[in-house]
């Protein structure tokens, strides 16, 4: 199959856009358990990491490993009762969408990306060939989806979707539980997965019925998609990418389609597949804390303070990629105040420093540093200076580019003197998150 048809530029908005909000809620978040081992990409031993999966999202997996600590967890809280009840569970009483949209729109995210089905095959709308298994019918008995592409979109935030292609637990009983002990299961062209003609045509319909009812701004698969789709023809991956393109001119997808699938965009996340960040347009994934979904085992130590939030965020931008961060609501629909904290933190230090942010690109002439920390931004003739300055006065940089004027974003009473290898502040501030010094080259 020759995917250089789709080959194009990539719509402006994306890469402009630098920070999106993934929000993953499901079945999972009733029980909300995941063992905070660690980040993806730092637990080398897979069997470890999914016998002590900390992604709360992959509890219907996890369950079924023998002796692992969430299947006795669920038998210690929930007997044998089969995953499908946790949908009953699910009541989303909450669930307000527009509150949601306001938290989106504060943290000044340009896009949300919601789960519409993740691996256990729970679809967040009423989609095709799914009978009553999805929230319209069971649980929140709402079109979750419906109600977040509207919301988002009213306050003036662009609406995506991830699905999850690859991998549905609920469609191949017979395909094994992913334990780590097949080879190379930690890629996700080898993980055991369904692939015939019939989970295709299922996968490819529910797309097509996201992509009629919402036209979202950008497709966000995982886990790869149906090997039988890979080629021409009716109900094919083309077409679907013929179908997407034509509804949606603007639209975007990612890359986890398939090796060497057509993509838009590279994906990162964590710590794992860092390689695509050496693409002309990537975007690093990660949640607030270890896990995607709401993990109740997680606390602050394993998630992002404002400030580290905002580090993190500056760090992927400032290597010209975007951040895609995660939120898992509870299963009543509140959003933890860890992560409210962390977006609203990010949202206020946004409101003085966004110009520093959207539209910008790598600073090919300098380079950041850890010590003292500082990273690079440049759009046009402005290159923009990100450094911590709660602690320290003087800060020894190298400026060796020519510069006619030099200002600090947003605080106009903060005093500093620059010369070629040093920045003097004179009283240190004690902002949130870094200042940011802009520079208007000559």
């Amino acid at each position: 199959m020759n995917w250089s048809r789709f080959e194009r530029e990539i719509p402006q908005w994306y890469p402009d856009a630098k920070l999106g909000i993934m929000i993953s809620w499901g079945a999972f978040s009733v029980p909300a358990y995941g063992e905070p081992i660690g980040e993806l990409g730092t637990v080398p031993d897979w069997k470890e990491w999914m016998k002590h999966n900390p992604y709360a999202e992959w509890y219907f997996n996890t369950i079924r490993i023998e002796g692992s600590p969430a299947q006795q967890h669920h038998k210690k809280v929930y007997g044998d009762a089969p995953y499908d009840d946790l949908l009953d569970m699910w009541h989303g009483e909450k669930f307000d969408a527009n509150i949601w949209a306001e938290l989106v729109a504060y943290s000044g995210a340009q896009y949300v990306v919601p789960l519409s089905k993740h691996h256990d095959g729970i679809t967040l709308w009423d989609a095709p060939g799914t009978g009553t298994r999805n929230t319209v019918h069971r649980g929140p008995k709402r079109d979750i989806i419906g109600e977040i592409a509207t919301a988002v979109r009213k306050v003036g935030v662009r609406f995506a979707v991830y699905y999850s292609g690859g991998l549905d637990w609920s469609v191949r009983t017979e395909i094994p539980v992913i334990d780590g002990s097949h080879e190379g299961n930690n890629e996700n062209d080898v993980l055991p997965r369904p692939s015939d003609a019939a989970y295709s045509i299922y996968a490819y319909k529910h797309v097509i019925d996201l992509i009629d009812r919402y036209k979202p701004d950008l497709l966000w698969n995982d886990i790869n998609w149906p090997d039988f789709s890979k080629q021409e023809g009716k109900y094919s991956l083309p077409a679907l990418f013929d179908y997407y393109y034509k509804a949606v001119p603007h639209g975007v997808v990612n890359d986890r389609w398939g090796a060497d699938v057509h993509s838009d965009f590279k994906t990162s996340e964590y710590q794992h597949m860092a390689d695509n960040e050496s693409a002309k347009f990537w975007e690093n994934c990660r949640g607030v804390g270890l896990s995607f979904g709401h993990n109740e085992l997680e606390t602050q130590e394993h998630s992002f303070t404002p400030v580290s939030a905002i580090r993190y965020f500056v760090d992927v931008v400032s290597r010209g990629g975007n951040l895609l961060l995660n939120i898992g609501p509870k299963a009543n629909g509140e959003i933890p105040e860890i992560q409210v904290n962390a977006l609203r933190g990010i949202g206020d230090w946004m409101k003085i420093n966004s110009e520093a942010i959207y539209g910008t690109s790598r600073f090919e002439r300098v380079k950041g540093s850890d010590e003292p920390w500082s990273r690079w931004t440049r759009k046009g003739n402005k290159a923009f200076l990100f450094i911590e300055s709660q602690t320290i006065s003087t800060v020894s940089l190298p400026i060796d580019f020519k510069f006619t004027s030099h200002r600090v974003l947003g605080l106009n009473n903060l005093a500093i003197e620059v010369s070629p290898t040093n920045i003097h502040i004179k009283e240190p501030t004690r902002s949130t998150g870094p200042i940011v010094i802009e520079f208007t080259l000559a």
